[in-house]
């Protein structure tokens, strides 16, 4: 098969974790077998935003605005439910300027996979502190110590509503392999924290860093069987994940299959939503609005 990435030149950093997780994610949807023409990655503003500039027809991308990629790509699902969309984002784009987007994309569960770029500072704009940047760091492109508190993706996100939530390594890259197929598999919003290394800014938290602390949860059940276990699997997981400093666990947090979709929450108002895809519906046919959007306004979707 032919590999997914452009052959051509790339200016991301010697060393960046953007490369691996580019790496990881051309893997995992060649693995998968998935329909590359129903393949649409979204990207918001930063280094992680080039992304789908590195992929190959017949997968589509969209590089669109700071802090907006989330919204776009609920937009791309609910026009059209058959296709898989991967977004792609840095920390300060999720969860700086985007971080209402976010949190709207978890409790709606919409089936979609976000790929978090983790590296805890602006790589693109010469190394400010990023939301997830410890208070009281100081890496070499800060004239003080960061004064914020950092947020904590894995508990946002499970606080949030994503129902697929989990953390990989850029530098591991078989293990984010499978860690982004299980999360593309999942049925509703998915969640992956990349830890990332950035060499140029960020001279704390490097690869050798990391490595001394990192390692694979074996102990931990995430999966939520039955209604009932719900509570119990989401404040597993959120207390897992403050585990930092000198271990610190990779692997799934949290998973529920249990809860409906976004796309089947409109269905549920809107029969008529399930049989048709309304990206590929004629919206005006001879002047008149078209059967979908009748059926649309008659059945009062909000």
């Amino acid at each position: 098969m032919q590999a997914l990435r452009k052959p051509e030149w790339n200016d991301w950093c010697p060393g960046c974790g953007d490369f691996g997780i580019l790496s990881a994610e051309e893997m995992a949807i060649k693995e998968l077998g998935l329909d590359l023409k129903k393949v649409v990655l979204v990207s918001g503003i930063g280094c992680s935003g080039k992304i789908p500039h590195f992929m190959r027809l017949p997968v589509s991308g969209v590089h669109t605005l700071h802090g907006r990629a989330l919204a776009f790509a609920t937009g791309v699902k609910l026009a059209n439910p058959e296709l898989e969309v991967i977004v792609n984002g840095g920390d300060g784009d999720q969860l700086g300027i985007g971080a209402g987007h976010f949190v709207n994309a978890g409790r709606r569960n919409t089936d979609i996979t976000v790929i978090l770029h983790d590296n805890m500072v602006y790589g693109l704009t010469k190394g400010q502190a990023a939301p997830t940047l410890k208070r009281g760091e100081k890496p070499k492109s800060l004239p003080r110590p960061n004064i914020n508190d950092a947020i904590n993706p894995i508990a946002m996100a499970i606080a949030a509503g994503y129902t697929f939530v989990a953390r990989g390594y850029s530098y591991d890259v078989k293990f984010l392999k499978d860690i982004i197929k299980a999360a593309i598999k999942h049925k509703g919003s998915a969640f992956l924290d990349v830890l990332q290394p950035c060499p140029t800014y960020n001279d704390i938290n490097t690869k050798e860093w990391y490595e001394k602390r990192i390692y694979k949860m074996t102990d931990l059940d995430p999966v939520v069987k039955e209604p009932g276990e719900t509570v119990e699997k989401m404040t597993k997981g959120i207390a897992r994940s403050y585990e930092w400093g000198d271990r610190i666990p990779l692997g799934i947090f949290y998973q529920n299959e249990l809860v409906p979709t976004y796309e089947e929450r409109i269905a549920s108002n809107a029969p008529s939503y399930k049989n048709t895809v309304p990206a590929n519906e004629k919206i005006v046919h001879e002047g008149k609005f078209t059967t979908l959007i009748d059926d649309l306004i008659n059945e009062k979707v909000v």
